[in-house]
């Protein structure tokens, strides 16, 4: 069984004592077991929120980095500081980041190797657009970015999560079963080329997940958890996605 895992993304959202106090009411409904549960705070929040995780089993995650430990790169955050502030994860390869930011592929695969590097574990998203989808490529677009993402690194230590570029902040949520044709397309990529571990790799359902359809998707057999936006940044949104989890 794979433990399902509620990552909130807060992209930039909330001040450090907002963040904080989000953290603090996430923590206290993080469960002991049933599901794994990260927030990704602005980098600024990463320690305060951290802090009010100490002690309970809410983990938090970074949500950018570059590749190098320390350098000429101003501006940037490395996976030693990620680590430093407290974090144990870190987002790579989101829509935003590639589309706005110009992340390529090559860039997502080297970023996963200095995460894991330094101890790190990646949570390296996926996924097609609109066009894409519409024109038949969703699961050859997705594939090739799993497979450039994965090369020559530790197929055990790290997360994926899919999210349709189409659905991410548009209110759009892909349907459960075509959500879940993706993710199984992605675990049979990954039973082709890492068969042993194939079945151990979590992988996330992200695009507008919210407590309306949270139990649905969740329930889709190759659907891990979710890597959840807006509706991370309220308690009151994203504490009953949590409790669909464990009920998964």
């Amino acid at each position: 069984m794979r433990t399902p895992i509620i990552a909130g993304n807060w992209k930039l959202n909330l001040t450090i004592a907002e963040s904080r106090a989000l953290a603090s009411a996430i923590a206290k409904a993080s469960p002991e077991s049933g599901a794994e549960v990260i927030v990704a705070p602005v980098s600024l929040s990463l320690s305060a929120v951290a802090e009010a995780a100490s002690g309970t089993p809410l983990k938090v995650a970074a949500q950018h980095t570059h590749a190098k430990d320390s350098g000429a790169f101003t501006g940037e955050l490395s996976p030693a500081l990620i680590q430093d502030a407290g974090a144990s994860h870190c987002i790579v390869g989101h829509s935003e980041r590639r589309s706005l930011f110009g992340e390529t592929d090559a860039g997502v695969n080297e970023k996963v190797k200095a995460l894991q590097a330094q101890g790190l574990i990646p949570i390296v998203c996926i996924g097609e657009t609109l066009a894409q989808r519409e024109a038949g490529d969703a699961i050859s677009t997705v594939t090739a970015q799993v497979a450039a993402a994965l090369e020559g690194v530790d197929v055990s230590k790290l997360v994926l999560a899919y999210e349709p570029v189409w659905a991410i902040g548009t209110g759009k949520t892909a349907a459960p079963a075509d959500a879940q044709e993706v993710h199984a397309a992605i675990r049979a990529w990954l039973t082709e080329h890492h068969a042993s571990l194939a079945q151990q790799v979590q992988i996330l359902y992200g695009g507008s997940v919210k407590p309306a359809n949270a139990a649905e998707l969740l329930a889709q057999s190759d659907i891990d958890g979710a890597l959840v936006g807006g509706a991370s940044l309220k308690a009151e949104t994203f504490i009953p996605i949590i409790e669909a989890a464990i009920a998964s």
